[in-house]
């Protein structure tokens, strides 16, 4: 008798991308001389001690040595509970019972930059690439669902951000694709009945249900409002809508990478007569990227921001500087735009 749906279909969603991990591994040169290299790629898997992610750890502790690689874990301490150091403790001891080695906690400060809920993340990713770079691991693993997936477009298309907040979460994401996305085709609910099945204790985050987070009161208000109001499916629509978007969002990137040569004079400066001829979605990542590099943070860059950029080319009317995060200044000068640091 095999394993119940529920735990197949996990299995089967991290076994495909630790055939992709290893390809991938196996393919690229080492530099390292081959006594100093790991003996078999390790991966890593994100643990906040939920039932996702609980899941995914049990999948990847079952399916990795059947691919002879190792597996490891990571759980990443907030401090934002009474208690969390505890808990963080009490999930390493799971991840080893499973199995996992090496395994940690980390602890981390999460600071107010972007409000509660981005400053935790910033953190968290921060926490987990020290690990990754410390344990040179191939991969880490996180445990989004495609439930989580629908609720990041909702987040986008309210905050109006375009079509790439539209295209959701990457199966493949981070520096050189670190971090992988096994279960963006699985709903939340599958990853629970995993856990229950095979007797996984899972800790459900108070932060989930608390209503002071934008995302807990669209998971708990928003997404069963829009389902009642248009039926079941809503979900399963919002997922699909993400990965058409990022397609598109993909094509748009690419066409401005390559335009982007084309509207800079010998100098490197943009040439706003050029740019006013490309297409809106186009010039306006080419205006995105240039922010990004005079040192404004992506995460604070929203749309409004390169559409006042935008303005200094299409409404030009001798608007002074637009002042952008990270104390970016661009203004419009003698038919070109300087965008740097004041």
């Amino acid at each position: 008798m095999g394993p119940h749906p529920a735990v197949a279909a996990i299995r089967l969603a991290v076994r495909r991308v630790l055939h992709d991990i290893l390809t991938e591994y196996n393919s690229t040169p080492h530099p390292a001389p081959p006594h100093e290299r790991p003996p078999s790629p390790l991966v890593l898997v994100a643990c906040s001690g939920g039932a996702d992610s609980m899941a995914l750890a049990s999948a990847l502790a079952f399916e990795a040595p059947k691919l002879g690689m190792r597996a490891g874990g990571v759980t990443v301490d907030h401090g934002l509970q009474p208690g969390s150091e505890l808990r963080a403790e009490e999930v390493v001891l799971r991840l080893r019972e499973l199995g996992l080695d090496p395994v940690e906690a980390t602890a981390v400060h999460v600071g107010r930059d972007g409000g509660p809920e981005a400053a935790a993340r910033d953190a968290r990713y921060a926490a987990l690439d020290a690990a990754a770079v410390r344990h040179r691991a191939a991969a880490v693993l996180l445990g989004h669902t495609r439930d989580d997936q629908a609720e990041t477009v909702l987040l986008g298309l309210a905050r109006g951000s375009g079509i790439r907040s539209l295209s959701g979460m990457a199966a493949v994401s981070g520096a050189g694709g670190r971090y992988r996305r096994p279960f963006l085709q699985l709903d939340r609910q599958t990853a629970r009945k995993a856990c229950m099945v095979q007797s996984l204790p899972v800790w459900d985050d108070p932060h989930n249900a608390d209503p002071a987070y934008t995302r807990s009161r669209l998971r708990h208000e928003g997404l069963p409002a829009l389902e009642k109001a248009l039926g079941k499916g809503v979900v399963e629509a919002l997922a699909r809508t993400a990965q058409l978007s990022r397609d598109d969002a993909d094509a748009l990137d690419t066409w401005a990478s390559q335009a982007e040569g084309s509207v800079r004079d010998a100098a490197g400066g943009l040439e706003c007569v050029k740019l006013y001829a490309l297409p809106p979605a186009v010039r306006r990542r080419i205006l995105r990227r240039a922010a990004i590099e005079a040192g404004a943070p992506p995460g604070s860059l929203f749309a409004r921001h390169i559409e006042e950029v935008d303005r200094l080319i299409t409404g030009w009317r001798g608007q002074g500087a637009i002042n952008l995060p990270g104390k970016v200044v661009v203004r419009r000068q003698g038919g070109r735009l300087v965008i740097r640091q004041g």
